[in-house]
C-alpha cells in the first residue's frame, strides 16, 4: 500500500533567526532526534536533562545543557530565562514524578506549587497542559516534536512490507476503541487485542510493561490458541500534542513481536515513529506490520 503524507508530516516550525529553542529531555533517541534536527537547522539548542532519566547522555556533549533534577522545578523557568530560550520542546520518557518531600521552598517553587498539587492526583496529560500553561505564561512558547521533527510523524497507510490481514482489522477496531476508551480517562494511550478482543491495556508502566504482560498472557487459558493480535497507540481525546505524543521505535517492535503480535497501529498525524528506517527495516525481517490509522482528531489539534 502507497504511503499517504499527512498535514503533520509536511508541516515544520518556522524559527525566527533570533529564536532559541530548549529540550527538556528524558530517556530515548527523541531528546537526541530533537537536538540533531535543531542544530542541523543552525540552531544550537539549550538542554535541559532530567536527572536520572536520560539515557543518552554523551549525544548532547556538544551543546549547551544543565542538568536538573525533577525536584528543582522552580529553577526551570529562571534558568530558561538566564540562557535566552524563546521555546521549549519537551521529548522523551520521564518514569516518575517529583517528590513533593524532596523539593527546596523558594519563590521559584511557589509558582508551580497549584500544577504540583493537582498533579499529583491526577493523569500525564492533566500534568502536561498545566505544565504547559505556566511554561507559556512565563512568555515561553512551548512547541511539539512534531513541529521540530515532522519527518517523525506517522504517514497513514502500510510502512511495511506486510499489511493487515481481514482478520487483524478486528483486532485493530478493539484494540482502538480500548485505548481511546482509557486516554479519555487520562490513563494510557495503548491497548492490545487478541481474537477480536482487547486483553491488556496500557497503565503506569508504559508501552514496554504492556508488551511484556501480553507476553506472558500468551499462556493464560482463555488465549490458548490464540495467535497473531495487534498493538494500537494513538493519542488521548483532546490531549495536549505539544507533549507526550504516542510513539514506537525498534524496542517496541522487538517487544510486540516476542509477545506474539502480527504488527503495530499508530495514529497517523498524531503519533511518532522514533528512527523510522530501524523500526521497518525489523518489522520487516520480522514480518510485522506497522500501519498508520486515520487521525480520530486533527493533527494540529490541543
Amino acid at each position: 500500500m502507497q504511503m499517504t503524507r499527512t498535514e503533520a508530516t509536511r508541516t515544520g516550525l518556522d524559527l525566527a533567526p533570533d529564536a532559541k529553542v530548549g529540550i527538556i529531555a528524558g530517556g530515548g533517541s527523541l531528546p537526541v532526534e530533537i537536538a540533531r534536527a535543531l542544530a542541523g537547522q543552525g540552531k544550537s539548542p539549550f538542554v535541559v536533562m532530567a536527572a536520572g532519566e536520560v539515557d543518552r547522555i554523551s549525544d548532547f556533549d556538544d551543546y549547551e545543557q544543565v542538568t536538573l533534577r525533577l525536584e528543582d522545578v522552580g529553577s526551570l523557568l529562571p534558568t530558561l530565562k538566564n540562557h535566552h530560550v524563546t521555546h521549549l520542546v519537551t521529548a522523551g520518557h520521564i518514569t516518575r514524578r517529583p517528590r513533593l518531600s524532596a523539593m527546596r521552598l523558594n519563590l521559584g517553587l511557589l509558582a508551580w506549587v497549584p500544577s504540583l498539587l493537582v498533579g499529583a492526583t491526577q493523569g500525564d496529560d492533566t500534568v502536561l497542559k498545566l505544565f504547559v500553561r505556566r511554561v507559556e505564561r512565563s512568555g515561553i512558547k512551548v512547541v511539539g516534536a512534531h513541529e521540530i521533527v515532522p519527518e517523525l510523524v506517522a504517514a497513514e497507510g502500510a510502512l511495511t512490507k506486510a499489511a493487515p490481514r481481514k482478520s487483524d482489522w478486528r483486532d485493530i477496531e478493539a484494540a482502538h476503541a480500548a485505548a481511546k476508551a482509557i486516554g479519555a480517562l487520562d490513563i494510557g494511550q495503548a491497548a492490545v487485542a487478541v481474537g477480536g478482543r482487547a486483553i491488556a491495556l496500557e497503565g503506569v508502566e508504559g508501552t514496554d510493561g504492556l508488551l511484556e504482560r501480553t507476553r506472558q498472557l500468551r499462556g493464560h487459558g482463555r488465549l490458548a490458541g490464540r495467535t497473531r493480535g495487534v498493538l494500537v497507540k494513538c493519542a488521548k481525546p483532546g490531549q495536549e500534542l505539544r507533549a507526550d505524543l504516542p510513539s514506537i521505535g525498534p524496542q517496541t517492535v522487538e517487544a510486540a513481536h516476542a509477545a506474539g503480535l502480527a504488527g503495530i497501529a499508530v495514529e497517523a498525524g498524531r503519533s511518532l515513529i522514533l528512527e523510522g528506517p530501524a523500526v521497518v527495516a525489523r518489522a520487516n525481517a520480522l514480518g510485522l506490520f506497522v500501519f498508520g490509522l486515520p487521525a480520530a482528531e486533527p493533527a494540529h489539534g490541543k
